[in-house]
């Protein structure tokens, strides 16, 4: 027990020491080293944390026989090299962003234009996928007004004391909210009027992002959610990312970050408008698929391998042997997501 407390607190100081000290350092050096030196680290983390064996074994029972034992291992390794890298992307959105913008290429953009030019803003749904935060930030720096509908997980999880909030919020969030055009909308429970604040920032024809795949945190959301297909198998997600759009008739399209294998380049891939004729469920189940196809494709880039927020998708069970929490592992690793997204309430 004792040597777990010691691991615990050896993780925290390292992962605050790479936030606060090494990344932003990293972040000021010519891009290929400060990089390469960010998979040094996570190569590091995958070689000495324990939390490895968790996230390959359920990507394997997720997944199944799409990897093999070796290529799992690959995916894993990968898992840890993203989290480290998604922390210099946070340390390079400075100067309007433009050492971040430079990287980041925007494919689909026309799509984009073309939703906001109907004067209803739109709604760009993603998931927990690549460095899909500081993405967004690149989104707004380069020309269009974004808003995210999303909660920072510190200011709600149990377990953060106010040091803590006060860390990442300096860290983090101040950083990463420069460059968005208001404040997350945070979707805390019971929250009726976050549906008043999106569909504010519609009618001021803003960008509203979404992470559809955000694991449900209490008994009201889990009333809400619906079950779609997902990853072979089926997931409880909540479906008000399509509710706000039928609602308000913004267009509704999906985005994705994948980094390249140089692991500095990366690229937006977003899509047409998804079809909002049928029901709400039927059309939730078209955004699943497109996120359950971009973790196929790139698997390493979603964050959510965790048990805990595997479990509170569905898609495992609870283990009963007090295994990690939704996102423990990550969150000692690299980015402290802000478990998103979507408690827009089912009637606006």
């Amino acid at each position: 027990m004792g040597d777990n407390r010691a691991r615990t607190l050896l993780r925290k100081v390292e992962s605050r020491a790479y936030w606060a000290a090494a990344a932003p350092i990293l972040a000021c050096l010519p891009a290929a080293l400060g990089y390469r030196i960010a998979c040094w680290r996570g190569d590091l983390l995958f070689r000495f944390q324990a939390g490895r064996t968790e996230v390959a074994r359920n990507v394997r029972f997720v997944l199944g026989n799409e990897l093999s034992p070796a290529a799992t291992q690959h995916v894993v390794r990968d898992w840890f090299r993203l989290a480290s890298c998604s922390v210099v992307d946070v340390k390079r959105l400075r100067h309007g962003a433009r050492p971040l913008r430079r990287l980041v290429e925007i494919r689909g953009r026309e799509h984009l234009e073309a939703a906001l030019a109907a004067g209803k803003g739109a709604i760009l749904c993603s998931a927990h996928f690549g460095s899909f935060t500081s993405g967004i930030s690149v989104l707004h720096a380069s020309g269009f007004p974004v808003t995210h509908i999303g909660r920072w997980n510190w200011n709600y999880e149990d377990g953060h004391s106010s040091a803590d909030r006060w860390f990442w919020d300096r860290v983090y969030a101040k950083p990463v909210l420069r460059y968005r055009q208001r404040p997350n909308i945070e979707p805390w429970p019971g929250r009726h009027q976050v549906a008043a604040l999106a569909a504010a920032a519609l009618r001021a024809n803003e960008v509203v992002t979404i992470l559809i795949d955000a694991p449900l945190i209490n008994d009201r959301d889990r009333a809400r959610a619906v079950e779609v297909p997902f990853l072979g198998g089926r997931a409880r997600m909540l479906p008000g990312a399509v509710t706000l759009a039928q609602l308000t008739g913004a267009p509704l399209l999906m985005g994705f970050v994948y980094r390249a294998a140089d692991y500095r380049h990366q690229v937006w891939q977003i899509s047409e408008p998804v079809p909002l004729e049928a029901e709400t469920a039927t059309a939730f189940g078209r955004c699943a698929a497109e996120v359950s196809a971009a973790i196929r494709r790139r698997p390493a880039h979603w964050d959510l391998w965790n048990t805990g927020d595997l479990a509170d998708l569905g898609l495992i069970k609870p283990q009963e042997d007090g295994s990690l929490a939704a996102g423990s592992v990550l969150h000692e690793t690299g980015d402290p997501y802000n478990g998103s997204a979507d408690s827009v309430p089912a009637k606006g």
